[in-house]
């Protein structure tokens, strides 16, 4: 009887090691997150399921073309995911379907069509990111008071590749056009 009870007990004792060190790595190191909706389309689409690396930014501040999750500013407990074009100091500018950042025309390939509307000049305040979704004209993103400017504290992590489904298999890459600093 006591062969099955130190048995039960050590069942118990993994479960428990199993359970605490899940947590630890979902709260300091990576997590899955759920693509809902069309706001990153053609880039990420909906029911795609990303990991998370909640690392990297305790290291350096998000750099211009990641792809981030974010707490909603208007409400922390939903997640948001778009992409970072600006930068702290940043001047952004939305206009004739064109994104300018500091003054300079960027070129798109990754986005849904043109973006329609303008917005801007913006400066990007310090301690913050402005994101867009790759789907501008679907996307709730840094360009609208709900979510403005993104404060760095609300940023839970980078996306880093795509796990689900398997036939989109993919790791998650900064665009080539936003590859250059020399903005």
């Amino acid at each position: 009887m006591s062969d099955l009870k130190s048995e039960v007990r050590e069942y118990i004792e993994a479960f428990g090691v199993a359970v605490v060190l899940a947590l630890f790595i979902i709260t300091f190191i990576a997590q899955s997150f759920l693509v809902q909706g069309a706001s990153m389309e053609p880039s990420l689409h909906n029911g795609q399921r990303l990991l998370v690396d909640k690392i990297v930014y305790r290291i350096r501040p998000p750099q211009r073309g990641e792809i981030v999750v974010f707490r909603y500013p208007a409400d922390p407990r939903r997640r948001f995911i778009k992409r970072v074009m600006g930068l702290p100091g940043d001047q952004i500018e939305v206009r004739r379907h064109k994104l300018y950042i500091n003054g300079v025309a960027v070129e798109e390939s990754y986005i849904n069509g043109p973006t329609y509307g303008d917005f801007g000049p913006f400066i990007v305040p310090e301690n913050t990111v402005f994101v867009l979704g790759d789907n501008r004209n679907n996307s709730d993103d840094s360009r609208f008071s709900d979510v403005g400017a993104v404060p760095l504290e609300l940023i839970v992590g980078r996306a880093l590749f795509v796990y689900w489904p398997p036939s989109r298999i993919s790791v998650i890459r900064i665009p080539e056009e936003l590859r250059t600093e020399s903005r």
